[in-house]
C-alpha cells in the first residue's frame, strides 16, 4: 500500500499540514484538498504534491481529487466555534462525509482513515474512557463528528470500504494556534486557570498523531474499528500550565473562582455572539477547564502497534523550541521578565 498515491483533505489545516509532510518525506504522491492551502507554501515546489483548492462538500471537486488515490485522510471538518451555525457542522462532518466515502468507494480506495474527535464522547463522568465508553455528546460539532463516524462505519461494515476512524486527543505542536496562544498568554502572564486546576487533560504530540495516521494506513486488525490516539497518561491542567511557565520563564498562573468566569462568559457571549464574532470567553471555552478528557491508549497499543515517543515534557519542550524559530514579532518572548 506505501506506494500507493494518497489524498489528505483538510491538509491546510494544523494536523494535516503535518501529515501532507510527512507523507512527502516519505517519497509518497501526495494530492491535497482544503479551501485554504496558504500553510503549505513552503512545500508547494515539493515533488509528488498536486494541490486542490475547493470545499470538501463540492462533489465534483472530489471525484477528480479521487481519481487514482489509493488511501484516503480525511481531516477536513467544522470545527469548534460558538457562532457556526449548526446547518454548517451538519454540512461538513455529515453530509460531505457520506458524499465522499460514497464516491470512495466507487473509485476502489484502498483504505479510509478517517479523523474524529474525543469530543464525541460529551463530559466522562469516569475517567480514563475507552472505545466501549458510551458518548453522551452535547455541541453541535460533537453530535455531528459521531453522526460522521457512524457514516464512516456504516459503509466499512457493508465491505464497501476499508476504514478505519481514529479519535485523537489535544493534539499540540508548533503550528497550533490554540498551542502558540496558551504559550503567548501563559508567557505574559495574562492567563487564569477556572478553579483550581485538577480537570485531567489528555494531550498528543504532533509527531506521534501523525505516526498514527501512518499506522492505520497499514492495519489490517484495525479495519472497521474506532481508536482513540494519545500520549502515555493523562495530565492535570494545573500541571500542564504551570510546565509551559517553566519553559516561558513566567510565574505559575494564579486560579480564579469557576463561577466568576462563568458569569464572564454570559456576558461576553451576550456582547458578541449577535455581532456573529467568537467572544473572548465562553461557556464552551471553560470546559478546557471543568470537562476530563482521560483515555487508555491501549486499542491504539494493540491494534495499530503505536507507541507515543513525546512525553510531555518533551513535546511540550520541542513546541517551545520550534515556536522560538518560527515566532519572531508574534509577541512570544523567549526571555520574559519574572516580575
Amino acid at each position: 500500500m506505501a506506494d500507493n498515491k494518497v489524498l489528505v483533505t483538510g491538509a491546510g489545516g494544523f494536523i494535516g499540514s503535518h501529515l501532507t509532510e510527512a507523507l512527502l518525506g516519505l517519497g509518497r504522491e501526495v494530492r491535497v484538498m482544503d479551501l485554504d492551502l496558504s500553510r503549505l507554501g513552503h512545500l508547494a515546489e515539493s515533488p509528488g504534491l498536486d494541490l486542490l483548492s475547493a470545499d470538501i462538500g463540492d462533489e465534483t471537486a472530489v471525484g477528480e481529487a479521487l481519481s487514482g488515490v489509493g488511501t484516503v485522510f480525511h481531516l477536513a471538518a467544522a470545527h469548534l466555534g460558538a457562532s457556526t451555525p449548526e446547518a454548517e457542522f451538519r454540512r461538513v462532518n455529515i453530509d460531505a462525509v457520506s458524499t465522499l466515502t460514497s464516491l470512495a468507494s466507487r473509485a476502489g480506495v484502498d483504505r479510509f482513515i478517517h479523523c474524529s474527535s474525543v469530543g464525541v464522547f460529551g463530559r466522562i463522568e469516569e475517567p480514563p474512557a475507552d472505545e466501549s465508553t458510551v458518548c453522551r455528546p452535547e455541541l453541535a460539532y460533537e453530535k455531528t463528528k459521531l453522526a460522521g463516524e457512524e457514516v464512516v462505519l456504516d459503509r466499512a461494515l457493508a465491505g464497501d470500504l476499508q476504514a478505519v476512524v481514529l479519535r485523537p486527543v489535544w493534539v499540540y505542536g508548533p503550528g497550533c494556534g490554540r498551542t502558540e496562544k496558551l504559550f503567548r498568554t501563559i508567557g505574559k502572564g495574562r492567563f487564569v486557570i477556572a478553579g483550581r486546576g485538577e480537570t485531567l487533560r489528555h494531550c498528543i504530540y504532533i509527531r506521534d498523531m501523525v505516526e498514527a495516521f501512518l499506522l492505520a494506513e497499514d492495519s489490517q486488525p484495525a479495519i472497521g474499528q474506532i481508536v482513540i490516539v494519545g500520549d502515555s497518561e493523562p495530565t492535570t491542567i494545573r500541571d500542564l500550565v504551570d510546565r509551559i511557565a517553566g519553559l516561558t520563564g513566567a510565574r505559575p498562573p494564579r486560579s480564579v473562582p469557576l463561577g466568576f468566569l462563568k458569569a464572564a462568559a454570559l456576558t461576553a457571549e451576550a456582547v458578541f455572539l449577535p455581532l456573529g464574532k467568537e467572544p473572548p470567553i465562553s461557556r464552551r471555552s471553560l470546559r478546557f477547564f471543568t470537562g476530563n478528557t482521560a483515555f487508555s491508549i491501549e486499542r491504539a497499543r494493540s491494534l495499530l502497534g503505536f507507541e507515543p515517543r513525546y512525553d510531555l515534557e518533551r513535546g511540550l519542550a520541542e513546541t517551545y523550541r520550534r515556536l522560538g524559530e518560527t515566532t519572531a514579532g508574534t509577541g512570544i518572548d523567549r526571555n520574559p521578565p519574572r516580575s
